[in-house]
C-alpha cells in the first residue's frame, strides 16, 4: 500500500483518475436519519471519460417537499430503485476498477458523510481513498476578488461550463469536472503539476 501511495504522488495530475462523484439525498445529514436519493459518478484521466456511474436509490421514506422543489426527484420515481444495501457495493466496484485513483466532489464532507454512513450501515470498512474538494481547490486558486463565492452554480458561472448544475446527481458531476479541470488549469500557474506538488500545495 505505501508503495502504491508513493508510485501514485510521483505521477502528474494528468496521469491520475479522477472521481468525480455527486449524490442528492432525502436531508443535510445522515445523523439526522435522511439517506441518499441518486449517486452520479464519472471516471476522468487526462481529460478522457474513463466511465460513468448514475442510479436512484430508494431511500424508503417519503421525500420532504423542500428536496422535491430543489431536486425534481419525486417518491415515484424512487419507488422501483434499488435500495442502498444494493446500490453501494456496485458504486464501490466501480471506483475501485479503476487504478490511481483520487475522488472529487464539490463540498466533499457532504456527500462523503452519507456515503461513510451507508458503509457503516452495511457494515462494510469504508476504503480509505484520496479525496479532493472542489471548494477548497478552487479557494486556493481562485481570489476572493473574483468571485461572488465558491458555490458550483457560481463556479460553472465563472468558468462558463457547458454542463449546468441542477441539483441531480450526474448533471452535477458533469459540471463538476469542468472545474475540476479549469482549477487544474490555474494550479499550473502556481507551478503545481503533479499530486505530491497538489498535496504540499493544498496543505
Amino acid at each position: 500500500m505505501a508503495a502504491n501511495l508513493k508510485s501514485l504522488n510521483q505521477k502528474t495530475l494528468a496521469q491520475v483518475t479522477f472521481i468525480v462523484l455527486d449524490l442528492e439525498t432525502t436531508g443535510a445529514s445522515p445523523q439526522q436519519g435522511c439517506g441518499i436519493t441518486e449517486i452520479g459518478a464519472i471516471a476522468v484521466r487526462g481529460g478522457e471519460v474513463l466511465g460513468e456511474f448514475s442510479t436512484f436509490v430508494n431511500p424508503q421514506v417519503p421525500l420532504p417537499e423542500y428536496i422535491v422543489n430543489l431536486t425534481g426527484i419525486t417518491d415515484e420515481m424512487l419507488i422501483d430503485a434499488p435500495l442502498i444495501d444494493e446500490v453501494f457495493p456496485d458504486f464501490i466496484k466501480f471506483v475501485d476498477r479503476h487504478e490511481d485513483i483520487h475522488l472529487v466532489a464539490h463540498n466533499a464532507p457532504f456527500d462523503l458523510g452519507f456515503l461513510k454512513a451507508a458503509a457503516a450501515s452495511l457494515a462494510i470498512e469504508w476504503p480509505k481513498y484520496e479525496v479532493i474538494d472542489t471548494v477548497k481547490l478552487a479557494r486556493r486558486v481562485i481570489d476572493r476578488s473574483e468571485i461572488l463565492n465558491y458555490k458550483l452554480g457560481t463556479l460553472s458561472q465563472f468558468f462558463d461550463t457547458q454542463a449546468l448544475p441542477n441539483h441531480r446527481a450526474l448533471d452535477d458531476v458533469k459540471t463538476t469536472v469542468e472545474v475540476l479541470h479549469k482549477l487544474i488549469e490555474r494550479l499550473a500557474g502556481f507551478k503545481v503539476f503533479s499530486i505530491s506538488e497538489f498535496k504540499k500545495f493544498m496543505r
